[in-house]
């Protein structure tokens, strides 16, 4: 909810917001007492590698680079078994859970080395979870589509077998005119099926190799297919490399083809100028505030979890998203607002949740309630999840008690 207003009860029936007001005196079997805390819609992460979670421990990435991320990734996946996979995937999402997400869009990889087994397992999580969270599926193409034969039947495949999204990779092509083959390939692919797309894209700190300058093809295709509305960029950090004329013009396309963009601020700032041999390499973030201030939704979001990609991560997005402040400098008051906003509304457009989504009368009850008493300071605090609610019902309570002893205390150890 806003701050700077009266607080008010929330009435939730059928899984649904019915009322909203000062006081509602009507009876339910279950009442939360919030205190007056802070109460925002389910946080989202649309953008997330559950296959790939948690396997830093097994082969760390020592470069910090985006090739060796790919290279050893590909190797694990050699090696990669239903049950290894879903027990990482399950502790993943029961951090995501834990914090407060209420829906995420996972993206498993789709190729010739592992073939279908990562949608096989985030569509048994799909069902598995269905009451804590609710999870899109991507087909996702992670070592290219021209490149390595067999990954197009796969995708169609996967398809079929319920995944929700066509994902795309084509910076992972061997050429610039390969890259915009696979945007073709994935915008006829998903036209066919009538499902929306979610590519990884323009991941590098320079511009100059056309495979990392896919954007503006993408939003012109976006616009010729009529699919404006129903395509996700993730990275897009190569934008931040251009000029400020090339990249303004950029914007304009995305934002005229209504393109989402994600950033994944945990996975690009780690990754981000590595090749660049100065005492202050660049980071590696798309525009946030130039896409933002051009019209373009820009959300954020996860992406992996202690990986070679990126070491760190606990599945929550407030977390990414102070980060996100830190480094895009996102600090006054409305700016943070803006964040909050990334992970919640803009997120829910992203993902195609917007018209369920939020504290509104008839939207679905996906609620957390904030262990502060203003919204403003859910970036400030990271304050504890005290409950969750997904469809109206509670699905976290977390109870803590923290004392400080002012007064000195003698302890004798036994």
């Amino acid at each position: 909810m806003r701050d700077g207003q009266p607080c008010v009860d929330i009435a939730i029936e059928g899984g649904r917001i019915i009322d909203i007001d000062p006081r509602i005196d009507a009876l339910a079997p279950c009442v939360i007492d919030a205190g007056g805390r802070a109460v925002i819609p389910g946080l989202l992460e649309p953008h997330i590698h559950l296959d790939k979670a948690l396997l830093e421990s097994r082969a760390p990435n020592l470069s910090g680079t985006l090739e060796e991320a790919i290279r050893i990734t590909g190797a694990l996946k050699r090696q990669q078994t239903r049950e290894d996979i879903l027990d990482r995937a399950r502790r993943v999402l029961d951090m995501a859970v834990r914090n407060g997400t209420v829906a995420l869009r996972c993206h498993p990889d789709v190729d010739t080395i592992q073939r279908l087994i990562g949608v096989e397992t985030m569509l048994q999580l799909k069902e598995e979870y269905a009451d804590l969270v609710d999870l899109q599926v991507v087909a996702f193409p992670q070592e290219g589509i021209l490149k390595a034969p067999g990954t197009l039947d796969l995708m169609r495949e996967a398809l079929s077998m319920g995944a929700d999204v066509v994902g795309g990779c084509p910076y992972n092509e061997a050429s610039g005119d390969a890259a915009m083959a696979h945007v073709d390939l994935v915008f006829d692919l998903a036209q066919r099926s009538d499902v929306d797309i979610d590519m990884h894209a323009d991941f590098s700190d320079v511009a100059t190799d056309p495979r990392f300058s896919a954007a503006a093809y993408i939003a012109r295709k976006t616009i010729d297919t009529g699919y404006q509305g129903r395509v996700t960029l993730g990275h897009v950090t190569s934008l931040s490399a251009m000029g400020a004329e090339a990249a303004s013009e950029v914007i304009a396309l995305l934002n005229e083809a209504d393109v989402h963009v994600v950033t994944l601020p945990a996975t690009d700032l780690y990754l981000g100028g590595r090749h660049e041999r100065t005492l202050n390499p660049r980071r590696g973030l798309t525009p946030v505030r130039a896409l933002r201030d051009g019209g373009v939704n820009v959300a954020f979001s996860s992406n992996n979890i202690r990986n070679a990609f990126t070491p760190f991560g606990a599945a929550d997005p407030l977390y990414i998203g102070s980060l996100l402040a830190h480094a895009a400098h996102f600090g006054s008051p409305d700016d943070q607002a803006s964040v909050l906003d990334m992970c919640t509304h803009a997120a829910a457009r992203a993902m195609g949740l917007a018209g369920d989504y939020g504290i509104e009368m008839g939207k679905q009850a996906d609620l957390v309630i904030l262990d502060t008493h203003r919204v403003a300071d859910a970036l400030l605090d990271l304050p504890a999840r005290l409950w969750v609610l997904k469809r109206g019902r509670v699905t976290v309570e977390t109870h803590h008690q923290c004392r400080i002893h002012r007064e000195p205390r003698e302890v004798r150890a036994s």
